[in-house]
């Protein structure tokens, strides 16, 4: 493990708490039973120096077991009794001492909640229990505590680790990212916290990442079939004759190639955008006059029933968009006409033609194979009309209604986040 990563860090500290508590609990523990003996001793070392004496004397009648009743103890004089206790497996040993002079052994015994005087002294065995109450062993409160301490640090360190575990596998999903691996499935969460939102921004910027490169994949793939056919097809021409009709096919050529080299910038353009592109409030009309000024198209090919409102938009991009749906209008039209016109905020573009042969959808594909290949049309009209519009909070709708196409810019709601 890296010794300066967070997880080495945490873990050690981890071990460090755990050790520290062990530590600390094996000190309380010891002083607690230092405790805990000089206490028995004090309350029962008169006793046996008494039983001692009165031993020594012979003085262990009845009168001297009726005396230790009187201060709640008793004497046991019945060795069965005395061995029940003594050699019971459950019986404790709380404290022993001897005194090899003497021969005497002295032990506290405790069975049940109960504490005995156990000495023996010149093979003559004394048991005696105290009948009072003994106070509850303090030891399990401290076992408790510690035992709830430690299970403590021990989850939080669990806690600590998964809330964390996100970023040690983001580490290693951002290091593909140079080799173009976008997937972080990894980053799927519902938690809020600061590292979850940090796996998540990066999973969306992956995504944006891999949207882009398919996107510019498509581009250059695309270019390079589109621009084949005119070039081929110019090289073949000026092999040809040089002839007025050659001529003018080789200039066609060209105006093919600066026609779609356009519609390739609108692309690019559009694709390096970014999300909040810049916007403004414009007249319509001024968008409107720029499309056409592009076409160079004259204003009765353009019939205008639209209101001079003002729209915040891209006015270079928007302009091309509208370039883009009047231009295929006049192409598909049997009037060679198009009608702009608004309803609340939403613009229609309408010409007299056929109904569109497949789903609007089919169109926002760039470079859709149109059978029509006389209109002049490289399948990326609507596929930039479909990306500027939704930059400039747009969606285009599509409609046809006694004999017309309908194609709605439609205004969406902006997001205020």
């Amino acid at each position: 493990m890296n010794r300066q990563s967070i997880f080495f860090t945490i873990t050690v500290s981890f071990i460090i708490s755990i050790i520290l508590v062990i530590a600390s609990f094996g000190i309380l523990m010891t002083e607690n039973y230092k405790v805990k003996e000089a206490e028995l001793l004090k309350k029962y070392m008169p006793i046996i120096k008494v039983v001692i004496r009165k031993h020594h004397k012979g003085g262990l009648n009845l009168s001297f077991a009726k005396s230790l009743e009187d201060s709640n103890f008793t004497l046991f004089s019945n060795n069965g009794k005395i061995n029940a206790i003594t050699y019971n497996p459950q019986t404790k040993v709380l404290i022993e001492r001897k005194d090899p002079r003497a021969k005497i052994i002295f032990r506290i015994l405790q069975l049940k909640d109960n504490n005995y005087l156990y000495m023996k002294r010149k093979n003559k065995t004394i048991l005696i229990k105290d009948n009072s109450n003994t106070e509850g062993n303090s030891q399990i409160y401290i076992i408790l505590v510690f035992a709830i301490v430690i299970i403590t640090i021990i989850l939080m360190y669990l806690i600590t680790i998964r809330k964390l575990m996100p970023l040690k596998i983001l580490k290693d999903k951002v290091k593909t990212l140079g080799d173009e691996n976008f997937d972080f499935e990894c980053c799927n969460s519902d938690s809020k916290d600061e590292v979850s939102l940090l796996g998540m921004e990066f999973k969306q910027t992956a995504l944006k990442l891999k949207s882009l490169k398919e996107s510019r994949n498509i581009f250059i793939r695309n270019i390079m079939h589109e621009l084949k056919t005119p070039i081929t097809k110019g090289n073949f021409l000026t092999q040809l004759e040089q002839n007025e009709e050659n001529n003018e096919k080789l200039k066609s050529v060209f105006s093919r190639l600066e026609q779609l080299i356009n519609e390739f910038a609108s692309i690019e353009e559009l694709i390096s955008s970014t999300k909040n592109i810049e916007k403004k409030f414009y007249f319509l009309d001024d968008v409107i006059d720029n499309a056409k000024d592009i076409l160079m198209l004259e204003d009765e090919s353009v019939i205008s029933k639209y209101e001079n409102k003002k729209i915040n938009v891209n006015y270079k991009l928007f302009s091309i968009a509208s370039k883009n749906l009047i231009d295929n209008a006049l192409k598909y039209s049997l009037d060679k006409k198009v009608t702009i016109s608004t309803e609340n905020e939403n613009i229609i573009f309408e010409n007299s033609g056929k109904e569109l042969e497949y789903e609007l959808e089919k169109y926002f594909e760039p470079f859709f194979a149109n059978e029509d290949k006389s209109k002049d049309s490289f399948g990326l009209g609507l596929y930039i009309v479909h990306n500027i519009l939704k930059a400039n909070n747009y969606t285009l709708e599509y409609e046809y209604k006694d004999g017309l196409n309908r194609f709605i810019c439609k205004k969406e709601e902006e997001s205020t986040i």
